[in-house]
C-alpha cells in the first residue's frame, strides 16, 4: 500500500506537467485562431480579414517563401561542403586546410601565357587595356577559376561517396501544366512546368540541360511550357512567344520550340516566318495567325499563373510544384527529381 502511494506521488508532477503543457498547448491553438479570425483593419465598420489581406500579395509571399528556402537552402549546402571535407580530413589524419591544399591546391597547374593570350583576345573588347597591364591579373583569374572547378569536383566525389540525406522542406506550389504543349506522359510520376522566354539567353542556356534531363528519364518524366515573356526588356519576346503558338496551331510547337532555342536573336517576324518554314508548317497560315495576334490574352494568363507561382525571372522550373530557378546544372533537376521518384516509391536513375 505504502509503495502504491509513493510511486502515485513520483508520477503525479508528471502526469500534472503533461495537463499543464496540453493545456498551453490548446491556449496557444486557440490563440492562433482567434488571431486569424480577428480582422486587420476596419474600414467603415467593415472588417478586412487577413485572408482577404493574403490574397492581394500572394505572389509577393510566395516569391518571399522560395527565397527563403533558397538562402537555406545554399547555407545547407556549405554547411555539408564543409562536414564532407572535415569527416574525410579526420579520416585520413590531417586538417580540412591540409586535404583541400593536397587535392586541389597543389594540382592547379599555372596558366600558360597562350592560354591568358587566348582569354585576353576573347575579352578584348570589355578590357580596353594592354595585354602587357593586366597579364598578371589574368593569369590570377584562370587559376581561380579552375580551382574552383577542381574543389567542386572533389567535393562531388565524396558526396558520391557519403551518405547525404537532405530533409529541409522545398516551398511546393500547385502550377497547372498546359496538356497541348507537354513532352512526355501526362501521367508521369514528375512533371515539370516550365515559364520561359524565347528571348532570354538564360532560357536558351538552360534549353540543352533540360533536355538531358528529360532523355535520362525517359517516361518518368514531363515537360510542359509555359510562356512568361519579360516584356520590359525583351521588345521580340512577346512576338516570338505568339509565333510558337501558331506554330501549334499547325501541330509544330515543340519543334518551333526547339528551333527557336538553337538558333538565339533570330526573332523579327522574317526569321520568325523563316523558322516555321524550317520546321515544315505552312507560312502562309503561320503569318496570317501572327498578324492576328489572337494568343496574346493566352500568353497573358501564362504570364499572370506564374506570378502567382512566385515566378519573377525566367527560367522558372516548377517540378512537382518545387520551384528549380534559372539555368541550374544538370545535377540540380537531378537532385529534386531523385527525390521526388523515392517519394514515389519509383525507382531512380542512380538505382538502375
Amino acid at each position: 500500500m505504502m509503495a502504491a502511494l509513493q510511486n502515485s506521488l513520483r508520477v503525479a508532477p508528471w502526469v500534472a506537467a503533461i495537463g499543464c503543457w496540453l493545456a498551453l498547448a490548446a491556449h496557444a491553438q486557440s490563440t492562433a485562431v482567434s488571431a486569424a479570425a480577428k480582422p486587420v483593419a476596419v474600414v467603415a465598420g467593415k472588417p478586412i480579414s487577413e485572408e482577404e489581406l493574403n490574397s492581394q500579395i500572394r505572389p509577393q509571399l510566395q516569391q518571399l517563401r522560395n527565397q527563403e528556402y533558397e538562402v537555406k537552402s545554399q547555407a545547407l549546402e556549405t554547411i555539408i561542403s564543409q562536414r564532407l571535407v572535415e569527416a574525410e580530413a579526420e579520416k585520413r589524419g590531417m586538417t580540412a586546410q591540409s586535404l583541400l591544399q593536397q587535392e586541389v591546391d597543389d594540382k592547379i597547374p599555372d596558366p600558360t601565357d597562350p592560354e591568358v593570350e587566348a582569354f585576353y583576345q576573347g575579352q578584348k573588347d570589355r578590357i580596353s587595356r594592354p595585354l602587357d597591364e593586366v597579364k598578371d591579373q589574368i593569369r590570377q583569374l584562370l587559376k581561380q577559376n579552375r580551382q574552383q572547378q577542381l574543389r567542386q569536383a572533389f567535393l562531388q566525389g565524396l558526396r558520391d561517396r557519403a551518405e547525404v540525406s537532405i530533409q529541409l522542406i522545398p516551398p511546393r506550389v500547385k502550377v497547372l501544366p498546359d496538356p497541348n504543349r507537354m513532352r512526355g506522359r501526362a501521367d508521369a510520376p514528375i512533371g515539370i512546368v516550365e515559364f520561359s522566354d524565347f528571348q532570354c539567353p538564360f532560357c536558351q542556356k538552360a534549353y540543352p540541360t533540360i533536355m538531358a534531363v528529360l532523355a535520362k528519364y525517359g517516361d518518368k518524366v514531363s515537360l510542359s511550357f509555359r510562356d512568361f515573356p519579360l516584356r520590359s526588356i525583351h521588345a521580340q519576346a512577346q512576338t516570338a512567344a505568339h509565333a510558337s503558338r501558331c506554330a501549334g496551331e499547325q501541330g509544330k510547337f515543340w519543334e518551333y520550340h526547339d528551333s527557336l532555342f538553337s538558333t538565339p536573336n533570330q526573332l523579327g517576324k522574317e526569321e520568325l516566318a523563316l523558322h516555321a518554314a524550317t520546321v515544315g508548317a505552312d507560312t502562309e497560315q503561320f503569318k496570317a495567325c501572327l498578324e492576328s495576334r489572337r494568343y496574346d490574352a493566352s500568353i497573358e494568363q501564362d504570364v499572370q499563373a506564374g506570378m502567382q507561382a512566385g515566378v519573377s525571372g525566367t527560367p522558372a522550373f516548377f517540378i512537382n510544384g518545387i520551384l528549380v530557378s534559372g539555368s541550374q546544372p544538370a545535377s540540380v533537376f537531378e537532385r529534386t527529381i531523385e527525390s521526388e521518384l523515392a517519394a514515389h516509391g519509383q525507382p531512380t536513375a542512380s538505382a538502375h
